[in-house]
């Protein structure tokens, strides 16, 4: 289905600008808009860790062997609960989405692991408990540590912008650089995609990246901002 009518009627989204709308505003919008299908790809987009459906598939794979998947076992020995729900939602989206979904989610997954194992080696810490998932990236990163590029070279695009992200000290200038790189990814991944599913979820995607950041007035303080950076950081749970 073509959303060009949605589409053209939406004002344009830069990563330097001030959100133009609130997310509610939008999901009105998309609410009268979507297709049920696409509206069930757009709930796993705003789907959360603490989600109570993360709830439910943590207790069935604690309680029946069967259905635990082969990762689960190392994961509930090395990760905390926290990056474990984490590992469980990355999983959920990566199967459940349309293509586009299932690849920001694991776009967002390799990104985190990748801060996580530059910021262990950097402070000698054990790589195994901060990487999730049990994909290409996370596989390399757990056998690669020493090596510069962790063994990545040629297997996740921007590497090197990703890595260079954890020098910066500013912890919101860290994270609004790593908004920056997902604005980016989602420009390529939408670049020769007009008017379907995947330019409105970028939209979405985009647009709750530009709300988080109007949130962060100097009146809400920096309780406000590391609540923020903590649903942020999925996969990285250091204490700064």
């Amino acid at each position: 289905m073509s959303y060009e009518c949605l589409l053209a009627g939406l004002p344009d989204l830069h990563a330097d600008m001030e959100s133009p709308m609130t997310e509610q505003a939008l999901l009105v919008q998309l609410d009268e808009s979507l297709t049920a299908y696409d509206k069930e790809h757009l709930a796993l987009l705003r789907m959360r860790s603490d989600d109570p459906l993360i709830d439910e598939i943590v207790e069935r794979y604690r309680d029946n062997l069967m259905d635990q998947p082969s990762w689960w076992d190392d994961a509930c020995r090395v990760l905390s609960e926290e990056d474990l729900r984490t590992q469980i939602l990355y999983e959920y989206g990566m199967a459940k989405g349309c293509p586009f979904v299932r690849k920001w989610f694991e776009y967002n997954q390799d990104m985190n692991n990748v801060m996580a194992a530059t910021i262990c080696r950097k402070h000698g810490m054990p790589v195994e408990k901060a990487i999730v998932g049990d994909n290409e990236v996370a596989l390399i990163l757990r056998k690669n540590l020493p090596n510069k590029d962790f063994g990545l070279g040629g297997v996740l695009d921007m590497l090197p912008e990703i890595m260079s992200v954890v020098e910066t000290t500013n912890l919101m200038e860290r994270e609004k650089k790593m908004d920056a790189l997902r604005f980016i990814w989602l420009e390529e991944q939408t670049r020769f995609v007009y008017f379907q599913r995947e330019n409105v979820l970028a939209y979405w995607l985009e647009l709750q990246m530009l709300n988080r950041w109007s949130m962060l007035t100097v009146d809400k303080g920096e309780q406000v901002f590391r609540e923020i950076v903590a649903e942020m950081r999925s996969g990285i749970s250091f204490d700064e």
